[in-house]
């Protein structure tokens, strides 16, 4: 009689080895190619800190000096304290504050609606692109000086032809404290649009065609479209577009200094320009100190703001 093995062979068990530990010396670096990508990018980094850290911490230093760019002397925060107490600084404040407004509320949503719409265009996309984008390649001082010549405030100027064809007398446009703010602004916003009607194409492309199919099928209208599919996938963008324009609109310069020099009365005297006015329009080799320590306060707004912007906006920006 046979007796058969009732035993069954059980395969030996697998021992598990543990996970590699990271070899975080100088030499595991190396091994993982950290000196070859080092020396790729220390071209970039000796460009960053020659062109742009250096002047920063220079610029920084020079804030708590008084100098005329020959001698140096240290004085602590005493331009800080200077820019502080002149009452130029809170005009010029609520200068840029009220640019920064107007540019918001009529600017920015304008190349938001353009390119919406020239996205809807089947033809001539390109050519509409195009003309978009055209202020853009105007020279910005060759842009300022045409605008100046149909600001001009004669029965005779190009402005007041228009309006005139509507019955509208002639207005005085960058020639008047209540106006000229509003008319930097429309120049303003005219030669920027095309850069941002750009971006916002761009990122039309990315959008999920199958969301409009979708609200077609529900018998969403065009402006259900846009409300309910086109402005939440532009969310980040629009979010990253808007704090590049509160940073663009809070250092304006250009558009005071050539079309009015702050003026009338100092109604457009923008911070960027109380900067330029204390480095350059002073005797005795301008007032340096006091310019750099008025650009340290401006950076550093700007970036407490850009912070608090990224963090308030960081959930809503990416649900």
């Amino acid at each position: 009689m046979t007796v058969l093995d009732d035993r069954r062979t059980v395969a030996p068990p697998v021992r598990q080895h543990a996970p590699r530990r990271r070899d975080r010396s100088i030499r595991g670096w190396v091994r993982r190619g950290g000196l070859v990508t080092l020396l790729f990018a220390l071209p970039m980094i000796l460009v960053f800190a020659i062109y742009s850290w250096w002047p920063i911490l220079q610029s920084i230093w020079m804030s708590f000096q008084k100098t005329n760019l020959i001698t140096y002397q240290f004085v602590g925060f005493d331009n800080f304290v200077n820019v502080l107490s002149d009452p130029l600084l809170g005009r010029a404040v609520l200068n840029t504050l009220y640019f920064a407004l107007l540019a918001l509320v009529f600017g920015f949503p304008l190349p938001i609606f353009m390119a919406v719409l020239m996205s809807e265009v089947k033809r001539m996309k390109g050519l509409y692109s195009a003309l978009a984008y055209l202020p853009v390649i105007v020279p910005p001082v060759v842009a300022v000086l045409l605008w100046k010549f149909f600001y001009s405030a004669a029965p005779t100027g190009v402005f007041n032809t228009i309006i005139g064809w509507f019955g509208i007398p002639p207005q005085p446009w960058i020639q008047d404290a209540t106006q000229a703010m509003p008319s930097l602004v429309l120049e303003a916003t005219w030669a920027a649009a095309g850069g941002s009607i750009i971006i916002y194409l761009a990122a039309l492309l990315a959008v999920p065609p199958e969301l409009y199919d979708a609200a077609e099928v529900d018998g969403a209208s065009i402006w259900r479209k846009i409300w309910h599919v086109t402005l939440p996938q532009l969310r980040g963008v629009i979010f990253v577009m808007l704090i590049l324009q509160i940073i663009a609109t809070a250092q304006v310069f250009l558009e005071p200094y050539l079309f009015t020099g702050g003026g009338p009365n100092n109604a457009t005297v923008t911070v960027l320009l109380l900067i330029y006015r204390y480095a350059f329009e002073n005797s005795l080799g301008g007032k340096y100190g006091e310019a750099t320590a008025l650009s340290v306060m401006l950076a550093l707004f700007l970036a407490a703001a850009s912070f608090l912007y990224f963090k308030a906006t960081e959930k809503w920006s990416t649900n």
